[in-house]
């Protein structure tokens, strides 16, 4: 592949930080690597040494900036600790080819609406991929960021999901809408249960925020709002769980909602 990346694969480049997850990464060779930017303002010390070995051990090409330039490539100046790493994930996709599948497949999605901590979007990554969910639509705004946090609680997984990123939700939704998908948001207030919902096209399951649940713009684009049943008094599951459900469901009426 090139050293740059086209327009056509550019959707597929994750750009890592801090030293520990670019040398974590750079030490899996399942992982595509494909540049190590490096902030010329970085002082010789174990850790910097194992990563620059590390980098020269697989030939990743090393790109030197200055720190502010360092900080707009990581987007977290704050944590980056001077270093980044471009990884090419060749699951990921555009907004653009998953908006054409849904026309053309019957497809499962999985949308994230304001969901902040990292550890319940790295664990939500991780029941997705393993319940065969076709694509996760993850908005740069509202979101924990794609980061180390996330990564690490999806046990690496993040490298090999199916991940669309979009600026903002609701504009994403309604293209998957208008390309034929249904919007189901998981609500706790609706009368349809999540395992009673058979679609026969492509659906985009919606979970909301630890705090606020689906949001009213999110609500209002909803084609069906789909609860989870519980008992013994219980009120709500942690999102993270409600992920693994939704995933899961497809296997549960056999071939008409099997992944």
């Amino acid at each position: 592949m090139s050293d740059h990346p086209t327009l056509e694969n550019r959707h597929q480049i994750l750009t890592i930080y801090g030293r520990n997850a670019v040398f974590e990464a750079l030490s899996d060779s399942t992982i595509s690597c494909l540049r190590l930017h490096w902030a010329t303002s970085n002082q010789k010390s174990s850790a910097t040494n194992r990563i620059l070995q590390a980098s020269e051990a697989r030939g990743i090409p090393v790109r030197e900036h200055t720190r502010k330039t360092l900080s707009r490539i990581s987007r977290n100046g704050k944590q980056d600790q001077g270093v980044a790493l471009d990884i090419t994930c060749d699951k990921f996709g555009s907004l653009e080819q998953l908006q054409d599948q849904v026309s053309h497949s019957k497809l499962r999605i999985l949308a994230l609406d304001g969901i902040t901590n990292p550890q319940n979007v790295g664990m939500m990554i991780r029941s997705a991929v393993a319940g065969g969910i076709d694509a996760i639509l993850y908005p740069r705004k509202g979101v924990a960021t794609l980061g180390p946090l996330v990564i690490k609680a999806s046990a690496g997984i993040v490298f090999k999901a199916p991940i669309i990123s979009c600026e903002t939700l609701a504009p994403a939704l309604e293209q998957l809408q208008g390309a034929g998908a249904a919007i189901a948001s998981l609500e706790g207030d609706s009368t349809t249960s999540l395992f009673d919902y058979h679609p026969s096209k492509s659906v985009v399951y919606v979970l909301g925020g630890e705090t606020d649940g689906v949001s009213s713009q999110v609500s209002y684009l909803a084609d069906v709002k789909l609860h989870i049943p519980m008992g013994a008094g219980v009120e709500s599951l942690n999102v993270a769980v409600a992920a693994s459900l939704v995933a899961y469901s497809g296997y549960v009426t056999g071939s008409e909602g099997t992944p």
